[in-house]
């Protein structure tokens, strides 16, 4: 039996008692949830920690997500594990994001990896669309077979897009069979772990900013051994700073991604960095 999952998440600003205080209004159907909402930074910031009860996305599993944030909420969302795309017997699995930030909002959508077993039919669809004020640090890392265990990916596929709408689209599929993707020196290079984090604004960062982002995000970079890490970061258009990484192990990857995540926070909006406890558990 395949599984259709809808998650819509609402996240607004409510005063009470002379305190703003960011809140969510979530609808859900099938198995996609908010297991929790927590502040641990304090009323104005909501975390948001999403669940798939099943454990994993099978062949003909569909799983769909809108996000809006409106003017002056804060939203951070993630999850508690690694989301599994399972083999498949035919059947596609997707997933797919959609997601709108207002003037004055701010969304940090840093679920934890994906991991695409051999033999997984999967697409991974997301969309953030940005109001002019609006900003957002995103990321997606994506661990093709299952590298800590040794499994190889050795067939299906994976099909990537992620989309800022008139800035930014990037869309590949990631075939087990296709060796000049997977091997070669202009693909992958054999790794099998790749990850994309972005900072994104609905307008054109000031210069001195963006460098600074670009800056900071290519500092915590060089601090890592190219044997484990091979990153980089640009700014292919003014409104938007993107790092990239492939490696081997999902761990030196996401310490990359946290370590960024952590520096660029306190840059662009002066907050801490410490990272949510569910990734602590």
């Amino acid at each position: 039996m395949a599984w259709h999952g809808t998650l819509d998440l609402r996240y607004a600003v409510q005063t009470h008692d002379g305190t703003p205080r960011c809140i969510v209004r979530d609808r859900h159907d099938g198995p996609l949830r908010v297991l929790s909402a927590l502040y641990p930074e304090g009323a104005q910031v909501c975390h948001s920690v999403i669940v798939h009860p099943p454990g994993g996305i099978a062949g003909g599993d569909r799983l769909d997500m809108t996000v809006g944030v409106e003017p002056g909420a804060h939203a951070l969302l993630t999850t508690p594990g690694a989301t599994r795309f399972y083999r498949s017997a035919g059947d596609v699995a997707s997933q797919t994001v959609s997601a709108t930030v207002a003037s004055g909002a701010r969304l940090e959508w840093l679920p934890l990896e994906t991991l695409v077993y051999s033999g997984a039919l999967a697409e991974s669809r997301a969309v953030f669309t940005l109001a002019p004020g609006g900003e957002m640090i995103g990321r997606d890392l994506i661990a093709l077979g299952l590298p800590a265990a040794d499994q190889a990916f050795e067939r299906g596929h994976f099909l990537q897009q992620l989309e800022i709408p008139g800035v930014w689209l990037e869309r590949g599929r990631l075939a087990a069979g296709d060796a000049l993707l997977m091997d070669s020196p202009a693909g992958l290079a054999g790794h099998r772990v790749l990850a994309t984090q972005w900072f994104a604004a609905g307008q054109g960062l000031e210069a001195s900013r963006r460098q600074a982002l670009l800056d900071a995000a290519r500092e915590a970079a060089a601090a890592f051994d190219d044997a484990q890490v091979l990153a980089g970061c640009t700014a292919p258009h003014e409104p938007l700073v993107v790092l990239r990484a492939l490696a081997h192990r999902v761990e030196p990857a996401m310490a990359l991604l946290n370590e960024v995540w952590s520096r660029w926070r306190t840059l662009a909006w002066g907050l801490p960095g410490d990272w949510p406890r569910v990734w602590r558990t």
